[in-house]
């Protein structure tokens, strides 16, 4: 175990002291950051300035603050003017966007933008509306009582429709940066393998440790690196999400989500790092390191397309069987857990699987590992090193 822990320390020394580290976590962080802060920047509310002229005019600012008291994101600005004439001056300055003139009109410079478009026009009907019940000798304000009617009460089976949209939000974090990080960790892995083969170091190491023990430290050391850099990001994008105001209130169950990514990265990095060690081990050259990889990063890009999927279609046929097949369900699981309410025994089941086959691939590119480390040169065909291991 000491063994282990000693070239553990060495990955995470080595790779951590990197400049390309360093500073890729911290553009990392920034980007996190920027992205948690930007739906805020760029969604922003709604801020119009409106001019009225007419009769109706001390109606229609009344109107017009009833839909703005009605909506957080919105801000409505009124100024009254004397006559046309004056309305159309401040529109033509900039004063304002829009006038409702003469009770029937509307000037602006251009074409009015639909949400300005539908507040005047709300604003114009309530108006005209109680004008005509004036004039048909009808009372508005107990007309205006009698349609006070409460609004429906909403009653979602899986959270409000911003609360859905929050949450898949968070599900497409979640499978870009699993993606992201799991690619990247498990390619470190693999060129710490062949550097060490082509270099000739690894044979110098194996003399003082065994080649499982080697495997298992690099394996070890390269992931806390990796789970450092995932709960930075988690931890950065939350909080910015948050006092940025993007996210006032996070949906429930995001900490225990949270959680939950970090388990499946974990049994994730396990299996595909020890995939990647296995396959790498077989070349002696960083040039033929990409060609080696393909098969194992071609499965792993199923599961990242997959849990594309599964943030619309979460109890898709496919979303619904990959999130518990390993290894696909190391990305997709977690964004079905995002988006919907998986139950209890497919989450166990699938976590079961991933650690059945996580170990399995251990045991089995620990074999490949120690088979083929050794063996500079020409590539190793597997079928040479299966055979030795039988």
């Amino acid at each position: 175990m000491n063994a282990i822990l000693l070239i553990a320390r060495r990955e995470i020394g080595v790779r951590g002291r990197t400049k390309g580290f360093r500073y890729g976590m911290l553009v990392t962080v920034a980007l996190v950051v920027v992205l948690a802060a930007l739906p805020k920047i760029l969604g922003g509310g709604d801020d119009y300035t409106v001019g009225l002229a007419g009769q109706r005019a001390d109606r229609l600012q009344a109107a017009l603050a009833a839909q703005d008291a009605q909506a957080d994101d919105l801000t409505v600005k009124v100024k009254k003017y004397a006559g046309t004439a004056a309305a159309r001056k401040a529109v033509a300055a900039g004063e304002v966007e829009a006038a409702i003139v003469d009770d029937t009109t509307v000037i602006s410079k251009t074409t009015v933008g639909s949400g300005l478009s539908v507040l005047l026009d709300t604003a114009h009907r309530i108006a005209a509306t109680e004008a005509n019940l004036a004039a048909a000798g009808l009372d508005p304000a107990k007309v205006a009582q009698a349609q006070q009617v409460a609004p429906l009460t909403e009653q979602a089976l899986e959270g409000s429709g911003e609360q859905a949209a929050i949450r898949q939000g968070i599900a497409l974090v979640i499978v870009v940066v699993l993606f992201m990080l799991l690619i990247q960790i498990c390619t470190w892995v693999a060129m710490g393998v062949v550097e060490e083969k082509g270099s000739r170091i690894v044979e110098i190491l194996l003399t003082s440790v065994r080649p499982w023990q080697l495997l298992a430290g690099k394996i070890i050391g390269l992931g806390v690196l990796g789970l450092s850099q995932l709960i930075a990001i988690a931890v950065t994008g939350l909080v910015a999400a948050q006092v940025s105001g993007s996210i006032p209130e996070l949906p429930d169950g995001t900490y225990a989500l949270m959680a939950r990514v970090v388990l499946w990265f974990v049994l994730g990095y396990a299996f595909y790092g020890a995939m990647f060690a296995a396959i790498a081990s077989l070349v002696s050259r960083q040039e033929d390191v990409s060609g080696v990889l393909t098969p194992a990063t071609m499965t792993m890009m199923v599961g990242y397309l997959v849990g594309f999927l599964a943030v619309r279609e979460p109890d898709g046929a496919l979303a619904h069987v990959l999130s518990i097949v390993p290894p696909f369900s190391a990305m997709v699981m977690p964004v079905r857990s995002a988006v919907s309410d998986v139950p209890l025994w497919e989450t166990g089941l699938a976590i079961g699987l991933m650690v059945l086959a996580a170990a399995g691939i251990l045991a089995l590119g620990g074999t490949v590992y120690r088979r083929a480390v050794l063996r500079t040169g020409a590539r190793v065909r597997w079928r040479e090193v299966l055979r030795a291991a039988s």
